[in-house]
Formats: structure tokens, C-alpha cells, sequence
């Protein structure tokens, strides 16, 4: 009975959890203001480095949550749905990061309002994730399932509205674009946006996982 009573129980996987929802909204929110303010070179600078600080700051918290799936003998949640979980987060970041980045290396000049509209997709997502991350604690409440599985269909729509925007912004693109090199790299953009939705929907499946065997 010693023994047991020594050994560390539950952690703060749900508190990691949130904090990493929070640099997800801190780091699409800064995409955000990089493409609104694309024509100034220093603004969009100073928003990359924000995505990039947001990025570093959740691996950080990435890497804590697996040091205490080592460490910690009674977990919250079954070990593979907590990997799972942070992982996906971590994927949702790690695009956004990709996705400036690669803004910067195709030398990207312009914003298209298709490019505008999948950002602001993508941010209504990440604030999703991060809301339907903070429910489970509560998952035993009738109110938090009920909360939780809504979000998931939120998160939901916004990927199939994410979808057709992207088709319509490759229809426009391969009409009107004159540019083949143009055309090239806001074609590359509008799927790695489109994606960020992707990565979303994958944390909002996992959590439904979670709830239905938890609830």
C-alpha cells in the first residue's frame, strides 16, 4: 500500500493540455495579423516571430507532457489517448509554423483574400481546439459532453468550409493567374492552410474518442 501511495498519480496532463491550446490560439492569431499586414516588412516579420515563439513555447510543454507519461503511474486519461492528444496539438502548430515559413522561402509577394479567408478558417478552428480542450476535466458532466461533442462539430464544419473555399481558390487561381511562379506558390499556400483544418478535425476526432469512453 506504501508503495503505491509513493507513486506519482494524475499529473497535470489537463492544465498542459490548455496551456498548449493557448499558444495554438496565440500562434493562429499571429498568422493572422502576419497576413493582414503582409505589405509591411516589418510588421510581417514581427508576427512570424510570434508564430515561431508560439510554436517553440508548445513543443516545450509537448515535451513535458511525455516526461510525465514516464513518470506518472495513474494517468487521467489512458497513456495512448494523452500521446495521442498532445501530439495532434502539436501537429495543428507545427503547420502553422511550416506555413510562414514557407511564405518567407517562396518569397511569397502578395495576399490573396481566398489566403485571408483559409487563415481565418484555420484561427476559428485553433480557438475550437482550445475550447474543447479545456472541457476535459469536465467530462463526467452531463453538460461538459454535451459542450464537448458540439465543438467537435464545430471544428468540424469549419474543416468542410475550409474545403470548399480551397476548391473555389483553385478554380479562381487556374484561371486567372497569369503568373505560372505565382500560381505555384499560393497553390502550395492554400493547401497547407486548408490542412491546418485537417490537423483540427484529427484533435476534435480524438477528443470525441475521449469523451464517448470517458463520459
Amino acid at each position: 500500500m506504501l508503495f503505491g501511495k509513493l507513486l506519482p498519480r494524475e499529473g497535470n496532463f489537463f492544465e498542459l493540455f490548455n496551456q498548449h491550446g493557448e499558444h495554438i490560439v496565440e500562434g493562429a492569431r499571429a498568422f493572422i495579423g502576419m497576413i493582414e499586414h503582409y505589405g509591411d516588412a516589418v510588421e510581417r516579420e514581427r508576427y512570424a516571430e510570434a508564430v515561431i515563439s508560439a510554436e517553440k513555447k508548445a513543443d516545450k510543454v509537448t515535451a513535458e507532457v511525455n516526461r510525465l507519461l514516464h513518470k506518472t503511474f495513474i494517468t487521467p486519461l489512458d497513456r495512448e489517448q494523452i500521446h495521442g492528444l498532445i501530439n495532434a496539438m502539436d501537429d495543428v502548430l507545427d503547420l502553422l509554423q511550416d506555413t510562414t515559413e514557407t511564405m518567407s522561402l517562396y518569397d511569397v509577394r502578395r495576399m490573396t483574400e481566398e489566403t485571408l479567408r483559409l487563415g481565418q478558417l484555420s484561427a476559428r478552428c485553433c480557438e475550437r481546439v482550445r475550447d474543447v480542450v479545456a472541457l476535459l476535466p469536465r467530462i463526467s458532466e452531463p453538460s461538459a459532453v454535451e459542450a464537448a461533442m458540439k465543438t467537435c462539430e464545430e471544428i468540424d464544419h469549419l474543416e468542410s468550409d475550409a474545403d470548399r473555399v480551397m476548391r473555389s481558390a483553385m478554380s479562381k487561381l487556374f484561371r486567372e493567374e497569369p503568373d505560372v511562379r505565382e500560381l505555384i506558390k499560393l497553390k502550395a499556400i492554400y493547401e497547407m492552410l486548408e490542412s491546418i483544418t485537417d490537423r483540427c478535425e484529427d484533435v476534435a476526432n480524438l477528443i470525441e474518442g475521449i469523451v464517448l469512453e470517458n463520459s
